[in-house]
């Protein structure tokens, strides 16, 4: 049982970065697919970006392609999203997420294990 900690969130301007960061204990997340999902008020929790386990392949949402990286180091046994051009639409809690699966899921229900979140409030 792997457990995840988000970190990085606050509250920024329109335009800025930041970089989140997830710390994983009790196993190695070599041994899992890793993902950021992101929740707003009143919205369901959507997926914002995937990484294999290698980190060779990475997903992006489309409204944040071109925007966002995702990176993982393993031998810090943590993945992080760089957040970059930020938007008021950006604001939400984000989450920090974990899969067995062997391929790069996208449905919410396919994943593992959570982390608590942290929250990002972009003002316009």
């Amino acid at each position: 049982q792997v457990q995840l900690v988000e970190s990085g969130g606050g509250l920024v301007q329109a335009g800025a970065s930041l970089r989140l960061s997830c710390a994983a204990s009790g196993r190695t997340i070599s041994s899992y697919i890793m993902g950021w999902f992101r929740q707003a008020p009143g919205k369901e929790r959507e997926l914002v970006s995937a990484i294999t386990r290698s980190g060779a392949t990475t997903y992006y949402a489309d409204s944040v392609r071109g925007r966002f990286t995702m990176s993982r180091d393993n031998a810090k046994n943590t993945v992080y999203l760089q957040m970059n051009s930020l938007k008021p639409e950006d604001t939400a809690v984000y989450y920090c997420t974990a899969t067995t699966r062997s391929f790069m899921p996208r449905d919410i229900s396919q994943y593992d294990y959570w982390g608590q979140g942290t929250q990002v409030t972009v003002s316009s």
